[in-house]
């Protein structure tokens, strides 16, 4: 089976998910990247109704508007229900690598505004150990060599994704070196802690509460709670 397939999968069994927890009041956090893209195709196909959506990116923010779907600002919302979203690596215990499309700043907040978090993927990005996937991490302009010099002095080999400017108006450094991360949690805050830094794409501090794995036509189901158990 092809991966759009397989992404496709996991979109369908996401939205039959969240289906019984949506009505016409609902705003939908709603993440960047090509798994996220078929989820809002397919529920602009389905007229799921909706109040709006909180989009991560200009992108979907524009995908969304295509389908007539009304996009808010967080900051004109109390609270999110649920944040749909991919990534670029998930593992068992539901924390995430992801920014592989450069939306990682604005897909953590919505996340953390999140009360659930529902993640979708297919099996190659279902690993054992975070950090084979180069890790994007956001910063300010004026900071690149900076960071890149205390990101080599943790280990990493940083390069900077030339072409890339982010929605925020900021560069992406992609780190490889890191694998295995074998303490999500503490990279995450020790990488944050760099100046200049904006966020890195490990989602360990606020993993997701569900994920979704598609493979060879069959969506396996992962929660936080059987994660943890």
């Amino acid at each position: 089976m092809s991966q759009n397939k397989l992404k496709a999968l996991c979109a369908r069994a996401a939205l039959d998910y969240i289906l019984p927890k949506l009505h016409g009041r609902t705003i939908l956090g709603i993440g960047t990247g090509s798994t996220t893209n078929l989820f809002i195709e397919l529920m602009a196909q389905e007229k799921i109704r909706l109040k709006g959506a909180v989009a991560s990116s200009i992108a979907t923010k524009k995908l969304l508007e295509k389908h007539e779907i009304k996009v808010f600002k967080l900051d004109e919302v109390d609270s999110l229900e649920l944040y749909i979203d991919g990534a670029d690596e998930s593992n068992s215990s539901l924390e995430l690598v992801k920014g592989g499309g450069g939306a990682l700043t604005q897909e953590k907040i919505v996340a953390a505004a999140s009360k659930e978090f529902v993640c979708i993927v297919d099996h190659t990005k279902w690993v054992s150990n975070l950090g084979e996937f180069p890790l994007p991490i956001e910063v300010i302009p004026t900071s690149i060599k900076y960071v890149s010099k205390e990101i080599k002095e943790m280990g990493g080999d940083p390069e900077h994704r030339k072409g890339v400017i982010t929605d925020n108006g900021n560069l992406i450094i992609d780190v490889k070196g890191l694998y295995p991360i074998s303490k999500p949690k503490s990279l995450e805050k020790d990488l944050n802690n760099i100046a200049g830094v904006v966020t890195n794409g490990i989602f360990a501090l606020r993993p997701a509460d569900k994920i979704f794995v598609a493979s060879n036509s069959e969506v396996s189901e992962y929660s936080r709670s059987l994660a943890s158990s």
